[in-house]
């Protein structure tokens, strides 16, 4: 079969990128060396660079998980043509349709089930066809706003300007205008764009999946650590309109920290949080079925599954039922901040909401220790 035509621009880019990092870079440190102060600057736009993929193409742009000040928007903006990795517009539809038709050969942009290389990077260098929606109809809402059209109307001399300026003018504050080009130009592009191609390629090959099998992703946290928090990526999946991808206190997720900071200095808003219920119905849902799938070699195994079974209903009735008392608990609550109400004690609704909450989490530590000694 003829492989599809290439695509010259990322080809170019692609290629002599990596070739100015293999042998001129080297070359360089030997002949000349590098200081700490470019390599700390190399570093520090890595991080930006990063940060504006994950927190604004992605996490705001992509997925609408939360909102945020304009001057915010600007800076990611910035930060994501810094990161050339197309327009936020461009790579939002991109990505909104990846997770639409996830694992869809003919439809996904970079689907995983076509390999690792077609995800990773092979989908952007041949003309594989896919159907794109014309004219951007999934971002409808991106259109909106004048910093998506601004950066998406001038987006080729923008790139252009920040990837040569920025190294340019760092050089020729530090004195060495051809180091910063190679390791703030070059060596930072290559960094940050083969990171955020790995959630597209790896991300959906290596790690656990506790949340759902129903797609490729998978969360690890590696890669949530060299990605900014966007390794937990079969949560993403799951929830993708999350604006966290680490719900845990102790999982690397800098992008989650970032977005709540920014909200308690008044600069973000509306941060989407998924419902602790929903979390635990998909855990114990997946759970289940690994635990089943073990139980279906193990001869005479139907006790077991029975009580298996007749634990995981009661799980998802104490999460039912703490779910439908939490909702009134907020619609009251909401209600009597609006109006003054009378027949309604808070203080009782919530303490059952607690209560029930309590109920839930002791039932799902049975669960889990019964999973445990199954397994």
């Amino acid at each position: 079969m003829q492989k599809p035509p290439l695509v010259w621009i990322p080809v170019l880019v692609f290629t002599i990128t990596s070739l100015i990092t293999l042998f001129a870079v080297p070359a360089y440190a030997f002949t000349h060396g590098f200081d700490a102060w470019q390599v700390i600057a190399m570093v520090i736009g890595v991080i930006f660079c990063e940060i504006s993929i994950t927190a604004g193409y992605h996490r705001l742009w992509s997925h609408r998980a939360y909102e945020a000040h304009w001057l915010v928007r600007l800076v990611l903006a910035i930060g994501g043509t810094f990161a050339a990795q197309n327009s936020i517009l461009h790579w939002s539809s991109d990505h909104r349709r990846h997770h639409r038709y996830v694992d869809d050969n003919q439809k996904d942009p970079y689907s995983a089930k076509r390999g690792f290389w077609y995800s990773h990077i092979g989908w952007m260098l041949r003309d594989y066809a896919i159907d794109h929606d014309s004219e951007y109809k999934n971002c409808r809402d991106l259109q909106n706003d004048p910093i998506v059209m601004w950066q998406h109307r001038h987006y080729l001399p923008l790139v252009l300007a920040v990837n040569f300026g920025i190294p340019i003018l760092l050089g020729l504050w530090h004195g060495d205008v051809l180091g910063m080009l190679l390791l703030v130009g070059v060596v930072r592009l290559v960094i940050s764009h083969h990171l955020t191609f790995l959630i597209n390629s790896l991300a959906h090959i290596w790690g656990r999946q506790p949340y759902s099998d129903q797609n490729s992703s998978k969360d690890n946290g590696v890669l949530a650590f060299l990605t900014m928090g966007e390794g937990y990526h079969n949560y993403h999946h799951n929830f993708q309109r999350d604006y966290r991808n680490g719900i845990r206190w102790w999982q690397f997720d800098p992008t989650k920290w970032l977005i709540r900071s920014l909200a308690w200095l008044g600069l973000a808003k509306n941060l989407y949080r998924t419902p602790i219920e929903k979390i635990e119905m998909a855990r114990a849902q997946m759970l289940l079925t690994v635990t089943s799938r073990k139980l279906e070699n193990v001869p005479n195994a139907e006790a077991l599954m029975h009580r298996l079974q007749m634990e995981y209903e009661t799980l998802l009735t104490k999460i039912n039922q703490f779910s439908l008392a939490n909702k009134q608990w907020m619609e009251v609550k909401k209600k009597s901040v609006m109006q003054e109400m009378e027949g309604y004690d808070l203080d009782a609704l919530k303490e059952k909401v607690e209560m029930l909450k309590r109920t839930f989490l002791e039932q799902k530590k049975n669960w889990l220790m019964l999973n445990a000694q199954i397994a």
